[in-house]
């Protein structure tokens, strides 16, 4: 074997590991992105929770105050009444000019796409592992998975710094996303089961364990 050749198979391996460090860069940025976008909807949905529920109290005393004024609550009653008014107007106002449901919606969208992105990058790493393929296949998928990336990123709306520290304590504190074996076992069938590293095997092909007598007797022959 010529030094020529046994060079090549380094330089593959080289490759292929500079291939799995990026890969996992990118997967590490749509997992966050993922994450941050989950919270910006859940942050959205909350402040529209309470707004609504604002805009119910407010109106209720708006009417009671207005009733009240009829049957002479005199001018504190309306002044009040006025004030009251104008904060639920204010309310409404930027509700009319801010869809927070809308952008809620558009921020969970986006952190679907980019689940489906998170899991086409797990996909990758372990076919990497695995290294049935050339490189040069492993490289056009990482360009088509940029693309798609580029194509969600496009059309989400922007994420803010609040959002990403939510994202950060859940999946670093929290660790919303990470399972472990032991929960992942729950979920399979018992021939599926495979938490303690040991692959598992059918009853057909495991060796039946021997009486202790018999184990005994065996032990004292072997000395």
């Amino acid at each position: 074997m010529s030094l020529e050749q046994a060079s090549q198979p380094d330089e593959a391996t080289k490759a292929r590991q500079i291939l799995v460090g990026q890969v996992r860069e990118c997967f590490g940025r749509v997992v966050y992105s993922h994450k941050t976008h989950e919270k910006c909807a859940e942050m959205l949905q909350g402040r529209l929770a309470t707004i609504k529920l604002w805009q119910i109290i407010l109106s209720a005393v708006t009417t009671g105050g207005f009733i009240a004024t009829l049957f002479g609550a005199g001018a504190a009653g309306a002044v009040i009444g006025g004030i009251i008014s104008t904060a639920l107007l204010a309310l409404n106002t930027y509700t009319k000019d801010y869809d927070l449901g809308e952008l809620a919606q558009k921020h969970k969208q986006a952190a679907n796409e980019l689940w489906l992105i998170r899991e086409k990058y797990i996909s990758l790493l372990a076919d990497l592992s695995i290294g049935a393929d050339p490189v040069e296949s492993f490289q056009g998928r990482r360009d088509e998975l940029a693309e798609e990336l580029a194509g969600v990123y496009a059309g989400a709306p922007g994420t803010n710094y609040k959002a990403y520290r939510k994202a950060q304590i859940a999946l670093q504190k929290a660790e919303e996303m990470t399972f472990s074996d032991s929960e992942i076992d729950a979920f399979l069938p018992k021939a599926l089961k495979g938490g303690s590293g040991e692959k598992a095997l059918p009853e057909s092909q495991k060796q039946p364990s021997l009486p202790e007598s018999t184990q005994s007797s065996t032990q004292s022959a072997s000395d």
